[in-house]
């Protein structure tokens, strides 16, 4: 979990080391993930670009992890929360969601009923005003006062 007192820029630049993902790889023209042994891709579109960026400021915020639970996690509290104009994580979060409803039930709902508590990033664009932030200020914007619930 990240602290209140850390800015945005340093939280993001802290989540990337620990996840192996990088700024560069927005830019990347595919999506490379793994469903157990195997390989799965899809293109990183325009609009996937956009919405990633605020995705992953959403898992510093709310201390959901990039497993396969956490993603399910964090799209169930998206599609609670709203994604706005931005179709692609709408789109992509619900697959997820049926994923969690899946594989750990209980916390995806918990998640959904957490983000109909709280606000996305979605309603404004990503920029520099966004990380130059606490990450104590995103949580109250988002009105994140809880900690994700962590039982099963």
């Amino acid at each position: 979990m990240y602290a209140d007192e850390t800015s945005v820029a340093a939280a993001r630049d802290e989540y990337f080391r620990d996840t192996g993902f990088s700024v560069a790889a927005y830019g990347d023209r595919w999506v490379k993930l793994k469903l157990g042994p195997l390989p799965f891709a899809f293109p990183n579109s325009d609009a996937r670009r956009a919405a990633v960026k605020l995705h992953d400021l959403h898992h510093i915020a709310t201390g959901y992890d990039t497993s396969w639970r956490g993603e399910a996690e964090i799209a169930a509290w998206e599609l609670a929360g709203g994604c706005g104009r931005y179709w692609v994580a709408w789109m992509i979060n619900a697959g997820a969601f049926g994923v969690g409803l899946l594989i750990s039930p209980r916390r995806t709902l918990r998640a959904f009923a957490r983000g109909r508590r709280s606000k996305t990033l979605y309603h404004r664009a990503f920029g520099d005003d966004l990380l130059a932030i606490t990450v104590g200020d995103l949580r109250r914007d988002l009105r994140l006062s809880v900690l994700p619930d962590r039982r099963h």
